[in-house]
């Protein structure tokens, strides 16, 4: 008798607990696209440092270290840039800059030699090695030259 009185006390428990320790996916973090640079400024003449002068933010808003190999950073018009063997580190934010240069641990090159953003609109789609989409940025000619996602 006592067994079953206590029946829907556990359940209503369990109910309660799983709804008190159920956190969305999106609180759990992840890699997000935070900022977008994408018209250079100046005119666009093409040079290295003018190229280098549009770029794309993420973040990792996780608490640890996420690899991002394989990961694609890539526009409408499909240009890609496919991460090397690199991790981004847990709150750690790194820049993908559209011109040449060196990579650092911060600063990564797509090393092209025209413009990948479209200044009167765009989107930068970033995708896990998976093929699935961790985040994307839409701009219009609505914003000055750079956006905040």
């Amino acid at each position: 008798m006592r067994i079953r009185a206590l029946l829907p006390a556990l359940a209503g428990a369990a109910a309660l607990t799983a709804t008190v320790f159920s956190v969305p996916a999106e609180a759990a973090g992840g890699v997000v696209i935070r900022h977008v640079w994408f018209d250079s400024p100046g005119s666009d003449t093409g040079s290295n440092s003018s190229l280098n002068g549009e770029w794309v933010e993420i973040k990792n808003t996780s608490g640890s270290a996420i690899s991002l190999k394989g990961w694609i950073l890539k526009d409408k018009a499909n240009h890609k840039y496919v991460f090397p063997n690199v991790r981004i580190g847990a709150g750690k934010t790194m820049k993908v800059k559209t011109g040449s240069g060196s990579d650092t641990t911060s600063t990564k090159y797509q090393d092209r030699g025209w413009y990948v953003w479209n200044n009167t609109s765009d989107t930068a789609t970033l995708t896990k090695a998976s093929g699935t989409k961790a985040d994307s940025c839409s701009w219009t000619t609505r914003d000055p030259s750079d956006k905040y996602c």
